[in-house]
C-alpha cells in the first residue's frame, strides 16, 4: 500500500505554481533585500522565526527567500471550511491553535507539533512566526512558545541532527503601500542542542524562557525596533524627519550606505539616540517628542506622506518627474483604466476588512489571478479586431500594465503630498526644529 503524502513531500503543481507566486512577489516591491543568508545553516534542520507585521506577504517574502519549499504554520479558525484546509495543504500550511482560542483547544496541537518534527527531519524549513499574531508596527509582540516546544521535542526525537532556530527580522518601507521595499535580515541561528546542553542546569521550562529572551533580542536587532508606548508615532516622524541628514551624517564618517542598509542603520540610530536622550536628558526628550508628536498629528491630519518628509528631491529632480509623468501619459491613461478591474476589486474587499494590515495581500492577490484573466480577455479582443502584428504589439504592451498603473498612481500621490508639505510652513518648521535638536543641540 503507498505511503500517504506528507505536506513537506515534493509536488509537481506546487513547485510549477512557485515560480509564478515569485514572480508576482516581486512585481509587488520596488525592491526586495536579502540581509544574511549565510547565517542560514546547511548541517542540520531549520525553524525560522520571524516577525509579523504584514499578513500574508510575510509568508511570501520568506518563501522566496531562496529556491526551497518550507512548511509554514497559520490559525486554525481558516481551515474550518474543507475546501479551504485543502487549498491551505496544498500551500503546505498546518493549522495551529493559538492561546486566545482556548486551553482546551491549544492541547489539540499535539498532531502539528508531531507533524512539524517529521518535517524537520527531513529537513524541510519550517517557518513560525513566534508572535503568534501580527501588529503593522516597527515594534514587537510577546513571543509565544510554540515555536519552543517544536523545537524542544523536535530536538529529542532527532538527537544526531542539528536543529536551528533562526531569527529573521522584516522591516517594510510601508505596510499599507503597494510596490513599497521590504529588507529581510537573517540574524544569528541559535542552535538549540548547543542551547539546551549549556542550561542543563535549568529545568525545560527555564530553558524555553531562557531561549525565547535571546531569540527575542536577535529578532529585534534584525529589524528596526522602535519600542511600542505613548511615544511610538513621534519617534518614527522623528526617525523620517532625520534620515536623510542621519545617512549624510554616516557617510560623511566614511560609510558607504545606499538605499535600504542606509535607512536601515540611520532609522536605528535615531531610535538608540532618543532612548539614550530618555535617561540621560528627559526634558530635553520631552521637548523632542513632543514636537515630534505635533507634527505627526498635523501630518497625518493633512494626508501627508512620510515619503514627502524623508525623501529630499533637488529642485530639477521633481521638475523632470513632472515632465516624464505629463509624456506618458497617452500611455499611462489607457493602462489605468485596463487595470481599473482590479483597483475596484481590491476597493470593495477593503470594505470588507477590519484589519488594514491585509491590504497588500489583497493587492497581490488580486494581480495574481485577476490580471491573468484580463489579459486572456484583451488578447482575445485585440486579435477579434485587430490585425494580428497590432494586436501583438499591444498584448506586449499591456503586460506591465498594472505595475505602469500603480507607479502612475503612486508618482502622483507624492507629488500632490510634497506639494502639501511645501504649502505648511508651521509642519516644515517643526520638522526643521527637530532636525535642529537632533543634530545641533
Amino acid at each position: 500500500m503507498a505511503q500517504p503524502k506528507k505536506i513537506q513531500d515534493y509536488n509537481r503543481w506546487y513547485h510549477l505554481l512557485r515560480h509564478y507566486v515569485d514572480f508576482v512577489l516581486r512585481l509587488s516591491y520596488r525592491s526586495i533585500r536579502y540581509v544574511g543568508r549565510e547565517n542560514i545553516p546547511q548541517d542540520g534542520a531549520v525553524i525560522y522565526a520571524p516577525n509579523h507585521t504584514n499578513a500574508l506577504m510575510d509568508a511570501l517574502v520568506i518563501l522566496a527567500m531562496d529556491k526551497k519549499a518550507k512548511v509554514f504554520v497559520a490559525r486554525a479558525d481558516i481551515f474550518r471550511r474543507p475546501l479551504l484546509a485543502k487549498i491551505f495543504s496544498f500551500l503546505k500550511i498546518m493549522p495551529i491553535m493559538r492561546m486566545r482560542d482556548g486551553i482546551d483547544e491549544v492541547k489539540k496541537n499535539t498532531e502539528t507539533i508531531e507533524r512539524a518534527v517529521d518535517v524537520l527531519r527531513d529537513k524541510v524549513p519550517f517557518c513560525i512566526f513566534p508572535e503568534g499574531t501580527h501588529q503593522t508596527k516597527y515594534s514587537a509582540l510577546p513571543l509565544s512558545k510554540g515555536i519552543f516546544r517544536i523545537a524542544f521535542q523536535a530536538q529529542e526525537m532527532m538527537p544526531d541532527m542539528p536543529l536551528y532556530i533562526v531569527p529573521v527580522g522584516l522591516r517594510y518601507g510601508s505596510f499599507f503601500r503597494f510596490r513599497s521595499t521590504v529588507r529581510v535580515q537573517i540574524g544569528e541561528p541559535i542552535n538549540v542542542g548547543e542551547f539546551t546542553a549549556s542550561h542543563s542546569d535549568m529545568t525545560p521550562q527555564e530553558q524555553m524562557n531562557a531561549m525565547k529572551d535571546v531569540l527575542a533580542e536577535r529578532m529585534q536587532q534584525s529589524t528596526l525596533y522602535i519600542p511600542n508606548d505613548e511615544d511610538y508615532d513621534a519617534t518614527y516622524d522623528i526617525c523620517a524627519a532625520v534620515v536623510k541628514q542621519r545617512v549624510d551624517e554616516m557617510n560623511g564618517r566614511g560609510r558607504r550606505l545606499r538605499g535600504m542598509e542606509a535607512y536601515f542603520e540611520a532609522n536605528n540610530a535615531t531610535v538608540k539616540q532618543i532612548l539614550q536622550l530618555k535617561e540621560e536628558d528627559p526634558e530635553k526628550a520631552t521637548r523632542l517628542l513632543t514636537l515630534g508628536r505635533e507634527a505627526s498629528q498635523i501630518r497625518k491630519a493633512n494626508n501627508i506622506s512620510l515619503s514627502s518628509i524623508s525623501i529630499k528631491y533637488p529642485f530639477w529632480s521633481r521638475v523632470l518627474k513632472t515632465l516624464v509623468l505629463i509624456a506618458k501619459l497617452p500611455y499611462n491613461i489607457p493602462v489605468t483604466l485596463l487595470t481599473l478591474p482590479i483597483k475596484l476589486l481590491c476597493a470593495y474587499l477593503f470594505t470588507k476588512l477590519k484589519d488594514y494590515a491585509f491590504r497588500n495581500s489583497i493587492r497581490y492577490l488580486a494581480n495574481l489571478v485577476l490580471w491573468p484573466v484580463l489579459m486572456i480577455i484583451y488578447s482575445v479582443i485585440a486579435f477579434v479586431y485587430l490585425p494580428w502584428q497590432w494586436a501583438l504589439l499591444v498584448i506586449v504592451l499591456l503586460l506591465p500594465a498594472p505595475i505602469v498603473a500603480h507607479e502612475t498612481y503612486r508618482l502622483v500621490r507624492i507629488m500632490i503630498s510634497d506639494t502639501k508639505l511645501l504649502l505648511n510652513k508651521p509642519l516644515r518648521e517643526k520638522y526643521a526644529k527637530i532636525r535642529e535638536m537632533i543634530f545641533n543641540e
